[in-house]
């Protein structure tokens, strides 16, 4: 079932920054106004409340109780003042505590919770249809009123209407957003040039990588991107390197193939030209053979260098598969065979045994790839082994590494040919093969080298009988022996 894709995974770095950011500010912006306009209503009131609080005090400041009952000196200029202070109506009450005497406008709603003495209160209210806000302050007399009512306190209030706190709230609002607009205006703008700053490197990247040509295929400065796009840039250049190794292993491998199958062709086809001109019945099956030998040269080589060509490229599974190391080794001996018997070698196979060495000899590893090693390390010591000699194959698990080797008591390689081991139609000097056995291609140790290190191992010379004239060769395939479960090493 096909996966699906989110819409906006497909949006590019700016639409997807700018969808958002800016919705982001946006709503920062709207919580931003919520609270400024509790707040500009909570300071416009306490402001108004502080002019109220005024008059009461000052209306306060006139109550006079000499005479025994209620009275308040209170000029008309003093009123008007009130007046002017609020921009619109001004209301009072002025009355005793159990309300029997009352000055004022009587009218007045009472204060919604009971009042502290001393403590001034303020309440939204309705009086006669009109919006008005009301304080209210009550405070004990010095003695009780002895004229209409004997209470001894006595309560103020003052009332305006809420046309001036309403006009100046709204102006203080619109002050607000004007700014708080401005202010998203400013921050928009930013988050848009900062965008395009910061995107600036990657269209720059773009345009870069575009004008280059197929074959360019050079690595990109991390440095002139941004920090978080260079793990970007490095895994690209990372890509680009596995990439260009793969173009150079198959350029080398059109080069080996027209090198090395230019001879054999061009010698079969003098063969060939020979054959049709003879007329002796003997020299044409001569003739004949020695060009089926050719072509047999010709398709080993073509195979082995396909084979080097896979060993290059393989790509092996994240966990890799149980081999048995064995049954791996007795197969590639038994394919091998016939060629021993030919050259008259003593071929034989045995286990690893002694200290370090498991049992069973399992590892993980790429069965196909390890069979195509074995077989052309095993052909390599066969074609150069003398006759009457001796080949063992050996197998098994030593102290975590997996051990594919081919022991030989031949006359063995030089140190300074073993250094070259790997190397692509490596030729020995004295180590031609022996007289009747079919010539190599010098690539069975390179293929050998390369699958080994797709294993995350080597391929290793050592003299099998240090100190001997014939000193033999042992050439060892070796890699860790990963458990099963465990991720199978890849070097390449």
């Amino acid at each position: 079932m096909a996966r699906l894709e989110r819409p906006w995974a497909r949006w590019s770095l700016r639409r997807t920054l700018l969808a958002v950011l800016l919705p982001g500010l946006a709503l920062v912006m709207g919580l931003e106004l919520t609270v400024s306009w509790r707040n500009d209503l909570a300071a416009a009131n306490a402001a108004f409340d502080r002019s109220l609080l005024g008059a009461i005090k000052a209306m306060d400041a006139n109550i006079s109780t000499d005479d025994g009952g209620l009275s308040v000196e209170l000029p008309y200029r003093m009123l008007e003042f009130f007046e002017l202070t609020a921009s619109g109506q001004v209301f009072y009450r002025v009355a005793s505590g159990d309300g029997l005497v009352e000055i004022g406008d009587a009218g007045l709603p009472a204060p919604p919770l009971p009042l502290v003495e001393g403590r001034p209160q303020f309440h939204d209210a309705q009086f006669f249809g009109v919006p008005v806000r009301v304080g209210s302050y009550a405070r004990r007399l010095p003695r009780p009123l002895s004229q209409g009512s004997h209470s001894d306190r006595v309560l103020i209030q003052v009332a305006e209407t809420l046309q001036s706190r309403q006009d100046f709230t709204r102006r203080l609002l619109l002050e607000s957003v004007a700014r708080d607009v401005l202010l998203l205006l400013a921050a928009l703008a930013l988050v848009a040039l900062a965008v395009h700053g910061a995107l600036r490197p990657l269209q720059r990247l773009r345009a870069e990588v575009a004008a280059r040509g197929s074959a360019d295929l050079a690595p990109i400065d991390p440095q002139r991107v941004p920090k978080d796009v260079q793990a970007l840039v490095q895994a690209i250049n990372r890509h680009m390197q596995r990439y260009q190794e793969v173009l150079g292993q198959q350029r080398r491998f059109i080069d080996d193939a027209s090198h090395q199958l230019r001879t054999p062709l061009t010698t079969l086809a003098t063969q060939v030209a020979f054959a049709l001109r003879e007329r002796d019945p003997g020299r044409r099956e001569a003739a004949l053979l020695a060009m089926k030998e050719q072509v047999d040269g010709a398709i080993r080589q073509a195979n082995q260098m396909l084979a080097l060509a896979r060993a290059d490229t393989a790509q092996l599974a994240g966990e890799g598969a149980s081999v048995d190391l064995l049954a791996l080794a007795e197969g590639v001996a038994r394919q091998l065979w016939p060629l021993a018997r030919q050259q008259g070698i003593d071929l034989g196979l045995e286990p690893l045994a002694g200290a370090g060495c498991a049992q069973p000899a399992v590892a993980l590893g790429h069965a196909a790839l390890l069979h195509e090693a074995l077989a052309n390390v095993l052909h390599n010591a066969l074609l150069h082994v003398p006759r009457g000699g001796h080949v063992t194959v050996q197998a098994g698990v030593q102290q975590g590494q997996a051990l594919l080797a081919v022991r030989d008591d031949g006359p063995g390689m030089p140190p300074e040919a073993r250094a070259r081991v790997g190397e692509r139609f490596l030729r020995v000097e004295g180590a031609a093969p022996q007289p009747g056995a079919p010539r190599g291609s010098g690539l069975g140790l390179a293929i050998a080298q390369a699958i080994a290190q797709r294993h995350g191992g080597a391929l290793t010379l050592a003299d099998a009988r240090p100190g001997q004239p014939r000193p033999g060769l042992v050439a060892a395939l070796r890699w860790p022996a990963a458990l099963p479960g465990e991720p199978l090493a890849n070097q390449g």
